[in-house]
């Protein structure tokens, strides 16, 4: 019983139970922040977890857009070198369109005597235009304006053509 007494004394001490009462509540409170601070690095932990895990999705997604773009800029490149093929390769309707014109050139060579000199000057003139047209000096939709009429701005050129075939045509004298 002496021990229950010597408890007793200190709690009914008025001098040692402020103290006591104080103790009691630091190590109440140190007991929390300590579960406080475990729970605290069971949230850090997750978060790690959590962080790790998203930035391995954001690396995988990277990658497989990585390897997307790459295979689009090869699909890209593979495109633009068919269409440049194409481009450069004639359809049949191109090649038995260019044999008839062979043919009615060869006619009229032997046909018209003063065809080829104005044949010659007409095809240096829409070589220079397409060779123009190709470095872009002249627009693209009036590089294939129909044979019905002549672009603005040619009717001097036309003049002076059809000055030059009345000049050169040994038919009209």
């Amino acid at each position: 019983m002496e021990e229950t007494s010597w408890i007793t004394k200190i709690i009914t001490n008025p001098y040692a139970l402020v103290p006591t009462l104080l103790l009691l509540f630091a190590l109440f409170m140190w007991l929390r922040s300590q579960l406080t601070i475990r729970k605290l690095h069971r949230d850090i932990k997750k978060l790690r977890e959590h962080l790790h895990t998203k930035l391995e999705i954001d690396s995988e997604e990277m990658e497989r857009r990585k390897k997307e773009m790459e295979r689009l800029k090869q699909e890209r490149d593979n495109l633009r070198n068919m269409v440049q093929v194409l481009n450069q390769k004639p359809g049949k309707q191109e090649i038995r369109q260019a044999h008839i014109y062979q043919k009615a050139i060869d006619i009229m060579f032997e046909k018209a005597p003063g065809f080829a000199p104005a044949w010659q000057i007409t095809l240096k003139e829409a070589e220079e235009e397409m060779k123009n047209a190709e470095k872009g000096i002249i627009p693209f939709f009036k590089r294939f304006k129909g044979s019905t009429g002549l672009p603005s701005g040619d009717s001097d050129r036309s003049r002076d053509r059809k000055s030059t075939l009345e000049l050169e045509d040994p038919a009209a004298s």
